[in-house]
């Protein structure tokens, strides 16, 4: 391959290795920041004198966390959440996509239905009648109401459905002449050819239950039906008003602050998607581009 030396291609190769570099810099600077704070003296982080580097070094908002009860119960209740809701929703949203996608002669009712999807994207029913709904199927204070609660994502099935479009009619054709039905179409032809949009979607989909906090926070009586997201945007540091504290809680204050604390959330709530990521990444930008384009 006989590659463009001439100054205006170095030039750009510069320019855009340039570009790129500040990009990533300022996509791991927030997680590196967060961390060093969550680390730091109590003193140094609310002082704002943490930067790119952490000032002292004290684990506490990490015991803090960890040391409580709940916490490793709100973190299984959210692992259940993610993997049931992630599994449900693509389920759902797959076997809403596959007969929007067809033509119009085999599915007749297939624009009513494109317009019904695209009014509930755009209008939400409201707050009450979806709680009352949870509630009539009681549902209220069981992991089902965080699954069920949003169980098809409209934007989804939409890019779902283009992708399941530019797939080649003659992959169908030839399915439909070989015997096949419907089902055996779907899910020996159409879904082995949609592993990038479908590893994108699953992507959309565990990264909204896993960091999703206000569902829990409405639909769970208990505390100790909270997921993570909703227990740790519970946790304060607690500071007793005209008690006589011990030396241990004396140390404890002395430690802890809220902005370490909020720094620890944030950083224990980011690192199950970070470690997820890198494995569906190769399909991520794929999938998107597959499934968002209309021919």
């Amino acid at each position: 391959m006989v590659r463009n030396k001439t100054l205006g291609s170095r030039t750009f190769e510069i320019a855009n290795v340039l570009i790129l570099g500040l990009l990533l810099v300022s996509c791991l600077y927030p997680l590196w920041y967060t961390f060093c704070v969550s680390i730091s003296d109590k003193s140094a982080a609310n002082a704002g004198l943490v930067t790119i580097y952490p000032i002292g070094f004290s684990l506490t908002p990490y015991k803090e966390i960890i040391n409580d009860g709940h916490f490793f119960n709100a973190f299984w209740i959210s692992i259940q959440r993610t993997v049931l809701g992630t599994g449900f929703s693509l389920l759902l949203t797959v076997l809403m996509a596959y007969p929007l996608a067809r033509p119009a002669k085999d599915f007749k009712m297939r624009n009513t239905f494109m317009w019904v999807l695209v009014f509930c994207m755009l209008f939400s029913g409201g707050l009450i009648p979806w709680y009352l709904t949870i509630q009539n199927y009681h549902l209220i204070n069981s992991i089902w109401a965080l699954v069920l609660g949003g169980g098809v994502p409209v934007f989804d099935v939409i890019l779902i459905m283009n992708f399941f479009r530019n797939l080649p009619k003659e992959l169908n054709e030839a399915a439909v002449v070989d015997g096949a039905g419907p089902w055996s179409i779907l899910f020996r032809v159409y879904i082995p050819c949609s592993i990038p949009v479908l590893a994108a979607v699953a992507l959309f989909l565990s990264v909204y239950h896993w960091n999703e906090f206000f569902n829990g926070l409405v639909l769970m009586n208990t505390a100790d039906k909270y997921p993570l997201q909703t227990y740790i945007q519970q946790l304060v540091v607690n500071i007793p008003v005209g008690t006589n504290l011990t030396p241990e809680q004396y140390k404890k204050l002395s430690e802890l602050s809220n902005r370490t604390l909020n720094s620890a959330k944030v950083f224990i709530a980011m690192v199950p998607m970070l470690v997820v990521y890198p494995f569906l990444q190769k399909y991520f930008i794929s999938g998107i581009m597959l499934g968002a384009v209309k021919e």
